[in-house]
């Protein structure tokens, strides 16, 4: 049977993202048919509580990734 599973993790931690995610293919024993991912648009940051606003820096967005595997009837 087809199923889906969604991970979500931020874009300045990929790696970590990464790993949750082959480890879950790795012990749960599935196949994996597809591997898919996005990232959100990237909003600055808020004013500061000295009501400056934030430039430069932005927040790392969030990225999902979606795994359609096949399981077993």
């Amino acid at each position: 049977m087809r199923q889906v599973k969604f991970f979500k993790g931020l874009e300045d931690q990929l790696s970590e993202l990464e790993q949750e995610v082959n480890t879950w293919i790795r012990q749960s024993g599935v196949e994996a048919l597809h591997i898919s991912g996005n990232i959100a648009p990237q909003s600055p940051k808020p004013a500061d509580a000295t009501g400056g606003s934030a430039r430069g820096r932005f927040p790392p967005s969030d990225v999902i990734v979606m795994v359609t595997y096949e399981t077993e009837p």
